[in-house]
């Protein structure tokens, strides 16, 4: 439908029109450019820009043919909704129109919303309105018609209009009923509406399963979801694992043909009235408001927290709760005037990949680092992106000047999603991985278990930086204010050449440096006295030896009286050790081998440092009778008597094992105040002991 020239074109107008006032002439190309968009979101299921930036394009286009409503055109994507009908399926009428939703982004947009209404309605400004509010779920939209209690036809979305027919599609999924009681309230014919979803672990596992039979990796639950709808094949549906939720009676009548919408009295016992039927509703997830601002309050906590949920969300939606009121709200041709979308901020966005720098670790890996236009993203600005390997950019076929997705994972750790090649002008450049160190040229080297290339020099300046950085930080020695930038300032001037040098610095040559004093200097070295007495779990964490982490080294901390006796210690006595595997020993053995190592331990502990195991370093003695031996547990929720560590210490002494996610191997979740989506769990499999943090610390007690 387009050319490769085209899509570049328009993705160019399309950055333009985000950032540019624009006037009746443009009206136009920005339909033009919003209904590309909708072509590669409906059909071609790969949009080229982020949500957000579809939604700015698209206010953008209703607020000028609002200003001259003249040159409104019937086929402009403000008079329909978007289409994701393809030609190759079979397309059914919906009963009732399936519109979109206006969308907001703040509470002042709530707030606007709420003055709406009453102005639509005559409502006063202090009459209590009602609002129901549920999560937005991200997946795909579908319709269903039940005909005397029988499931009769399933459908997507499609234009709004009319969507494609996916009955078969939707018998496979165990969530939507093949028979529901409707007749017991009098309903003879009844058209809902839903969202096709994935649950993020059922997603992970469907990528692993295609992975392992070499297919391409669906890009995120939602692609997954609204392919699995559109497949010709229903078993593939099935092997999806797809759910629907129910969020919203559209059309009610009884045997008589009459219209019956009074029977679910408004939205909300709708809702609930559903999940008696045995349909997957949002019972939990969605909140009955008095007033707008209770609505806010509630959207804010959902943004907060949807990290957690099993399920993707992009945002939230508020309704009108009263079906009298919906009715005299109305609504346009895009949307019903008596419910909005609030979006979260973005999690994903466009923009250029301009360099990639490479960045050398406290073990000599060599980490890609993208240099990306700098965009805005879930409420950061984001410039640089780790690319994690080699094989990372082969696989996404990432070339400098390449337009990328982003996304922050988490809304935290930026990510690039993909490339858009139909957006390449022939001008791009393949990423060259370096050969040598950029840091001291030294020949790079992989290991075939490995993904990373690493430089092996131990004298490297960049890996002695990001080492010393290390050994200063909280994970590690955790030197109170010691941060990266002491470090790089006194590798400058000479004042460290190893690790050792920590604990020998001159403080009075410090308390005269710039920006410094004699305080500061004072309460460095104090830092410094308190880390040399650490225990030695803490020492050995602090060496960077490759795969030796914090529990690898309290395990072997253990085992040992003195540091120094690893000078003696073989592979094969270090895996005897119980959790220490081979590749740990190896790389333990081979660093107490070096002499160099040996007389940087040496000089430590002429300054002072602590080479010798501390009481929190010796193994706890639990007695074969003590209640928790042998089980696994797990803390969530807020804990009001005691910390999580504490806790969690109390739980080691008793015996038990603790462990950081919700499976079949927990046998413990202990609960707080405000506990989520890991209690869902527990309870949803049934074999998990469920106790409060009262009835843990009875039982720490007895």
């Amino acid at each position: 439908m387009y050319t490769s020239a085209q899509q570049k074109e328009i993705y160019t107008q399309s950055k333009a029109f985000l950032t540019q006032e624009l006037t009746k002439e443009d009206i136009g190309n920005l339909r033009d450019v919003i209904k590309y968009h909708e072509w590669k979101y409906g059909v071609e299921s790969a949009p080229v820009i982020a949500d957000y930036e579809y939604d700015q394009l698209y206010k953008k286009l209703e607020a000028l043919e609002a200003a001259y409503p003249e040159l409104i055109a019937p086929d402009s994507p403000t008079q329909r909704v978007t289409s994701d009908i393809s030609s190759d399926h079979k397309t059914v009428p919906h009963i009732v129109p399936m519109l979109s939703l206006a969308n907001s982004y703040n509470g002042e947009d709530l707030k606007d919303f709420d003055r709406q209404i009453r102005k639509l309605t005559g409502l006063s400004e202090d009459a209590e309105i009602a609002y129901c509010v549920e999560p937005k779920f991200d997946g795909g939209s579908i319709a269903l018609v039940y005909e005397n209690d029988l499931l009769v036809r399933a459908a997507t979305r499609g234009n709004g209009v009319k969507g494609e027919e996916m009955t078969a599609n939707a018998r496979t999924m165990s969530s939507i009923p093949l028979r529901a009681d409707f007749s017991s309230l009098g309903i003879h014919k009844v058209e809902l509406r839903g969202e096709a979803i994935i649950r993020k672990e059922d997603f992970d596992k469907i990528n692993d399963r295609r992975s392992a039979e070499g297919l391409p990796l669906f890009a995120n639950p939602r692609n997954a979801a609204t392919g699995g709808l559109r497949t010709k094949d229903p078993l593939e549906t099935k092997k999806r694992g797809i759910q629907a939720f129910i969020f919203q009676t559209g059309h009610v009548v009884d045997a008589d043909g009459q219209d019956r919408m009074d029977v679910m009295k408004n939205h909300n016992h709708s809702i609930d009235t559903l999940g008696t039927l045995g349909f997957k509703v949002p019972t939990v997830e969605k909140k009955l408001c008095n007033g707008i601002e209770e609505a806010i309050a509630f959207c804010a906590g959902w943004e907060a927290k949807r990290e957690r949920y099993n399920y993707e969300i992009d945002g939230m939606v508020v309704k009108v709760n009263d079906y009298a009121l919906q009715q005299q709200c109305g609504s346009t041709g895009h949307h019903p005037r008596w419910a909005i979308a609030y979006k979260f901020k973005a999690k994903q966005a466009t923009t250029t990949l301009l360099n990639v720098e490479f960045q050398i670790g406290k073990i000599g890996s060599i980490t890609p680092v993208a240099k990306v236009d700098p965009v805005a993203l879930a409420g950061v600005t984001v410039s640089s992106i780790s690319m994690h390997n080699e094989e990372f950019i082969t696989s996404k076929d990432l070339r400098i000047g390449d337009k990328v997705v982003i996304e922050r994972a988490g809304d935290v750790i930026p990510y690039i999603v993909k490339s858009l090649e139909d957006l390449r002008d022939g001008n791009e450049k393949k990423v060259v991985f370096p050969s040598q160190c950029p840091s001291c040229a030294t020949d790079l080297i992989k290991e075939e278990s490995e993904a990373a290339w690493r430089c092996i020099n131990p004298h490297c300046p960049a890996q002695l930086l990001q080492k010393m950085a290390f050994h200063v930080s909280k994970d590690a020695m955790d030197i109170d204010g010691f941060g990266r930038s002491y470090v790089e300032r006194f590798l400058e001037l000479g004042w460290l050449k190893d690790i050792s040098d920590v604990y020998n610095l001159d403080f009075t040559a410090i308390s005269q440096l710039e920006g410094f004093g004699k305080r500061s200097a004072e309460n460095l070295q104090q830092a410094i006295a308190t880390a040399k007495k650490n225990p030695i779990s803490r020492l050995l964490h602090s060496l960077s030896i490759h795969h030796l982490g914090k529990k690898a080294s309290k395990i072997i901390a253990e085992h040992i009286g003195h540091v120094l006796e690893l000078t003696e210690w073989d592979v094969e006595r270090l895996i005897a050790i119980k959790d220490i595997g081979p590749v740990v020993a190896e790389n333990v053995v081979s660093f107490f081998s070096a002499d160099e190592n040996i007389e940087l331990l040496r000089r430590m502990e002429s300054y002072g440092v602590n080479l010798e195991q501390t009481d929190e370093d010796k193994p706890l003695e639990i007695a074969e009778d003590a209640p928790l031996v042998g089980k696994t547990i797990l803390f969530t929720g807020k804990l009001t008597q005691v910390n999580r560590k504490e806790a969690q210490t109390l739980a080691a002494e008793l015996g038990a094992k603790n462990i950081s996610a919700v499976s079949s191997n927990l046998d413990i979740l202990v609960v707080g105040e405000k506990a989520g989506s890991k209690l869902k769990k527990a309870e949803a499999l049934g074999t998990v002991e469920i106790m409060t943090e009262a009835e843990f610390l009875v039982l720490v007690q007895e």
